[in-house]
């Protein structure tokens, strides 16, 4: 299949578990696929993988955005983290906390063994509710904030890009006077040409660099038509953080390197970009926690190289 970088024309609650190695996260996904054939030779060939010297891997923790696997965590928390850690992931996003406490969330991430560096929170918290939002995340023990969407009323002309900016790095500056980070998440909107312009560049012209940073949905740039990598170029260490899910040739969204897109030639630009945190997420998966699987062992064997120049 020819890949592109743009498109077709539970333990008891204690102390956290150190981060376990890609060695052991597939090894997690060999004993996880005992009795189901279904994935059985998935895992046991990524384990195989694992013993070939000098196999590249990504570097970097791998996370997953738990909107992913939004049905299970309304059913049950604490065992759905338990099992994405058992699978083999290091870090998680929220997308809510599904009616439990902060320091409820935070005691679970713990008996998980897991991080959580961020959490997406609704542009209508930005405002009265924005103090209670950034405590939150602070007990939680996160380190960004991120705006996932914004509505159609602050996104109808690059004036209202600006205004939103300008109403963003207020957000972002009363975030850092908490001690956390604020970021932005992309769909395909802000690549479609306005007036002329991409609206997320003039978005981050406007927006203060040392307190708006963008997390890159990597899906919905290349859905957008744009390059990404041009994209990274152009905003060096302005992207801390990555979505990562893959688009078919025509269009449809799924797992990690089951589509079309060149991830070893995107990722080679992580050091400039400034990635350091990358989440898979499938907004419609048919089996969430397969999908969630089948990424990891695409990631875990990436072949990347450091830097920032098209090899």
């Amino acid at each position: 299949m020819q890949r592109l970088v743009g498109p077709p024309t539970p333990r008891s609650r204690g102390a956290p578990r150190s981060p376990i190695t890609r060695r052991e996260a597939l090894t997690r996904l060999a004993v996880l696929a005992a009795g189901a054939p279904a994935i059985g030779s998935l895992t046991r060939e990524a384990t195989a993988a694992v013993e070939e010297p000098g196999q590249p891997t990504l570097t970097g923790p791998l996370g997953v955005q738990l909107y992913t696997l939004r049905a299970a965590m309304e059913r049950d928390v604490a065992a759905t983290l338990a099992r994405v850690a058992a699978i083999g992931y290091e870090e998680v996003e929220f997308a809510g906390y599904f009616g439990h406490a902060p320091s409820e969330i935070r005691l679970f991430l713990a008996d998980a063994g897991l991080r959580a560096p961020s959490a997406h929170v609704a542009a209508d918290l930005l405002d009265e509710a924005w103090p209670a939002t950034l405590e939150a995340a602070a007990v939680v023990g996160h380190d960004y904030v991120v705006v996932p969407s914004i509505p159609e009323s602050m996104r109808t002309s690059l004036d209202g890009w600006r205004r939103t900016a300008e109403r963003l790095t207020r957000a972002a500056a009363a975030a850092h006077e908490m001690g956390l980070r604020f970021a932005y998440h992309n769909h395909d909107l802000e690549f479609r040409e306005m007036e002329g312009r991409t609206p997320l560049d003039v978005f981050l012209e406007t927006a203060d660099a040392d307190l708006v940073e963008i997390e890159l949905d990597l899906f919905w740039v290349v859905h957008a038509g744009a390059d990404p990598i041009a994209f990274m170029d152009r905003w060096p260490g302005r992207i801390p953080m990555v979505h990562l899910k893959d688009r078919t040739a025509d269009g449809r969204m799924t797992e990690v390197g089951n589509g079309v897109i060149d991830w070893g030639e995107i990722l080679r630009h992580r050091d400039r970009a400034g990635i350091r945190h990358y989440f898979v997420e499938h907004d419609r998966p048919e089996e969430p926690f397969r999908s969630i699987e089948s990424s990891l062992h695409y990631l875990s064997r990436l072949e990347t190289s450091p830097g920032g120049a098209r090899t």
